[in-house]
């Protein structure tokens, strides 16, 4: 069952024209609903961060886990691109969809919330990204973010047709698993909960650029897939990477057994295990510019992550870090709005996610050089080379 009279908008995201259609068509129609394109928990933020409400603590143990602090930076970066756009235009990103909220409740309208939660839409679209597509991908992120670009001046642009349709297809032609997360799943998502309002007069606000997707799926709606699976989050098949990941620790632990079963001295070699190891954990955590405490402890526990693939040596300087430059909040929500990379080494949550990363660089590296200065020359003493 479909609303008999629906009316879609499509909007730039940044765009002032764009607030003032939505207000007007939303005063003018009194719909029953209005169903705008936010998840629970992006309606949530947006309302506290117009209310002026933020909390005190911030997952950083979450945060800082493998995935999650992939999720993070992606979705931060992203927020940080909208941000910009909307400071060269004088618009706030999402003022669109507030502005849908507030006339929705002048007219009395209901509030339908037809998006897929971010965090799954990002952890599909990782997931379904070959390892050179996400590599690309947060080249270009990186790259941009410190590019000096001149201030987009037409922003309305967007939402023509044609233009839409030539950075849409190049988009998909340069991560087509990404697009179809990004664009097509959500496009049919938001199409389904359309469809299973049962009010007569609905009005839409959507992102231009997903308008004409969720017509089609709307006028089709044998294609739109189970949402069961719009919802799941398969795990990735194991790339080339994580076998390398798992292969290095089973093959250090194989080699290490085999020498001592053999009566070989390791003294040496785990001497030299530990300060490779160890050694250059504590040294990239150093230079990423964490306390002397938090490298210390990148080094204590580096020798036991290089042989395990599920943990990493970052995790644990990291959690040190961010108790002694007590993160907050604000510092989450402040890393979207630096300027520079000066601004961001000001920022808290930055300088945590520069040591876990900086460490983990410094014990990969410190586990590769292992093999040629550790477990080659015990694999010649076991098989007698």
């Amino acid at each position: 069952m479909a609303p008999k009279n629906l009316t879609i908008i499509g909007t730039a995201h940044v765009s002032d024209k764009s607030v003032e259609e939505v207000k007007q068509t939303i005063l003018e129609e009194k719909p029953d609903v209005v169903a705008i394109e936010l998840c629970l928990n992006r309606y949530q933020n947006m309302l506290a961060e117009k209310n002026g409400q933020t909390k005190q603590d911030i997952p950083i143990k979450e945060i800082i886990k493998g995935n999650n602090l992939t999720l993070f930076l992606v979705s931060s970066f992203l927020s940080y691109f909208q941000r910009k756009i909307g400071d060269d235009l004088g618009v706030k990103p999402g003022s669109e969809m507030l502005a849908a909220i507030e006339a929705a409740n002048e007219t009395g309208a209901k509030i339908a919330l037809i998006d897929r939660d971010i965090q799954t839409t990002l952890k599909r679209a990782l997931n379904q990204m070959s390892f050179l597509e996400k590599a690309k991908f947060m080249y270009e992120i990186i790259a941009s973010f410190f590019s000096k670009d001149d201030e987009i001046e037409d922003i309305e642009s967007i939402k023509e047709d044609d233009t839409l349709a030539e950075v849409m297809g190049y988009f998909r032609d340069a991560s087509p698993a990404a697009y179809d997360v990004l664009v097509t799943e959500r496009n049919a998502y938001m199409a389904k909960r359309l469809l299973d309002l049962e009010e007569e007069n609905v009005v839409a606000v959507v992102g231009a650029g997903h308008k004409k997707g969720i017509k089609e799926y709307m006028e089709n709606p044998q294609k739109i897939p189970p949402f069961h699976e719009l919802l799941s989050i398969k795990q990735s098949k194991i790339p080339i990477e994580k076998l390398i990941l798992f292969s290095i620790p089973a093959i250090f632990i194989v080699i290490f057994v085999l020498a001592f079963l053999n009566g070989i001295n390791l003294k040496t070699s785990l001497i030299n295990f530990v300060m490779l190891t160890g050694g250059l954990a504590f040294l990239g955590s150093i230079l990423s510019g964490s306390k002397i405490y938090s490298a210390a402890i990148a080094f204590l526990v580096a020798p036991l992550t290089s042989i395990h693939p599920l943990l990493a040596a970052g995790w644990f300087s990291g959690l040190v870090e961010a108790k002694f430059r007590h993160v907050s909040m604000d510092d989450m929500h402040g890393i979207t709005k630096c300027e520079s990379f000066r601004e961001l080494l000001s920022n808290n949550l930055f300088r945590v996610l520069l040591v876990v990363v900086g460490t983990n660089i410094g014990c990969s590296i410190g586990t590769l050089l292992t093999i040629p200065n550790v477990i080659l020359p015990l694999f010649n003493k076991v098989f007698g080379f």
